[in-house]
């Protein structure tokens, strides 16, 4: 399939190492509607469909356009990526890949799936980055329900969520069902530990947030030394967008090449879904269309989005704590937002 360009920086605009260069909102855009919307999003500290918004910024052709906080947020503060972690997971087995440490079509090192005649064995790094594992793995946020998100996170897995995930049985051969899975990605997060010589941490430091300029993230381990790369990636709003920023510059920044050519279109490739699929189109650990065709984004719980829209070389960010029933409403208004630049 043909996916759309992605911009190269601006020549006028120095890159955002530093500090972010601003600018204004853009002519054409349809003032009053965006308006409305930011008032739905900040004018009530509870908005009946949005929920709570900590914060909004919206980049476009790489200067800060717009920012705006909720009552008792400012932007020094940091804020829960969750499963937007899983997108920097991405971005850390690309650079890896750059190395030569890790090759997604092999099949992955995980020691529990080594036994002979182990279906599991067949399962590449590809297969798990496009959530394509075939392992059984219920991902439910609601408590009293069967979940084995909230059992890795939270109770008996937490000590070593990778262990816990790659102890789950096959359900499916590898690359013919897609299951979004929290799972899955710390499978990923503990192959690349494994890669970087046991020292995730500081490769991510030096390899990814170093480079960008971000000065804020706060990644979680577990007791394992395992990234949680399914949901822990603490960071400001502004180190969020310098992280898309990275993507929407398909891997390029300050004019050296960090991501392998070919890194981001891999990750905006669409995933082969199950017919009826609700959850809106996957690509490889990036979400694909909230902000219109094209458009890749990297989506978490409660509510927290770093969209990326090549067309209109825009990065939105939000953060904030939206309930679980209302976010269908969220995703839809994410979308009305970024409309109204067209």
């Amino acid at each position: 399939m043909s996916l759309p360009p992605l911009p190269a920086q601006p020549d006028s605009v120095p890159w955002p190492t530093r500090t972010w260069p601003t600018g204004d909102l853009p002519p054409a855009l349809k003032r009053a509607r965006f308006e409305a919307l930011t008032a739905e999003a900040f004018d009530a500290p509870i908005s009946d469909r949005l929920g709570k918004t900590h914060a909004l910024l919206l980049v476009q052709g790489g200067r800060i356009v717009f920012e705006r906080y909720g009552e008792g947020f400012v932007p020094e503060d940091t804020q829960p990526s969750w499963s937007k972690a899983k997108s920097i997971t991405h971005a850390l087995v690309g650079l890896l890949v750059g190395d030569g440490r890790l090759d997604i079509h092999a099949p992955a090192a995980v020691p529990e799936w080594r036994s002979e005649g182990d279906p599991r064995a067949a399962i590449t790094l590809d297969h798990l980055l496009r959530m394509s594992s075939g392992l059984k793995f219920v991902e439910d946020y609601v408590p009293g329900h069967v979940s084995d998100v909230i059992e890795m996170l939270f109770n008996t897995g937490k000590d070593d969520v990778a262990a816990y995930a790659a102890r789950q049985p096959p359900a499916h051969p590898p690359g013919t069902f897609w299951s979004y899975a929290s799972g899955t990605t710390n499978i990923v997060a503990r192959l690349a530990g494994d890669a970087a010589d046991g020292d995730i941490a500081g490769f991510m430091q030096t390899r990814l947030f170093g480079p960008l300029g971000m000065t804020s993230p706060i990644p979680k381990f577990d007791a394992a030394g395992t990234f949680i790369g399914s949901s822990y990636c603490f960071c400001t709003p502004r180190d969020f967008a310098r992280f898309g920023l990275l993507y929407l510059r398909d891997g390029v920044w300050e004019g050296r090449r960090l991501l392998p050519e070919g890194w981001v279109d891999y990750a905006r490739t669409p995933t082969p879904q199950p017919p009826g699929t609700t959850e809106g189109a996957y690509g490889a650990h990036w979400w694909l269309g909230v902000g219109g065709p094209g458009s890749f984004s990297a989506n978490g719980y409660a509510g927290q989005y770093t969209v990326l829209v090549p067309d209109l070389d825009l990065i939105l960010v939000r953060n904030g704590d939206t309930p679980l029933e209302n976010k269908d409403d969220l995703k839809a208004w994410v979308g009305q937002v970024i409309d109204t630049f067209r």
